[in-house]
């Protein structure tokens, strides 16, 4: 059974698929980022932070303090791409995981 939904203005596709151990599936979110003078930081310059920021669409069956929709800055250095059911998700470790908001 395929899952349709809209969350933070991302439309996810995801089945029921299940990521294993302790991997999650995550939905990164563009950010904007405001220094304290007021300036707004482009996309490109985003980008080059270490930390990224995502939506959890699925935990793995180990994970133990994260869960589906907790918004997380994770090290994207450690992280990987997928294309799964046309859509683009990135799959982390929990370790990786830096801060649950």
């Amino acid at each position: 059974m395929l899952e349709r939904r809209l969350r933070y203005g991302v439309l996810i596709y995801f089945d029921t698929m299940k990521p294993i151990g302790k991997y999650i599936v995550v939905v990164t979110t563009e950010e904007e980022v405001k220094t304290d003078s007021g300036l707004i930081l482009s996309g490109e310059d985003v980008n080059q932070f270490r930390y990224k920021r995502g939506v959890v669409v699925e935990p793995g069956t180990e994970v133990t303090h994260i869960n589906k929709g907790d918004k997380i800055y994770f090290d994207k250095g450690h992280s990987f791409a997928m294309i799964i059911n046309d859509g683009q998700y990135t799959i982390i470790q929990e370790r990786d995981v830096v801060l649950v908001e």
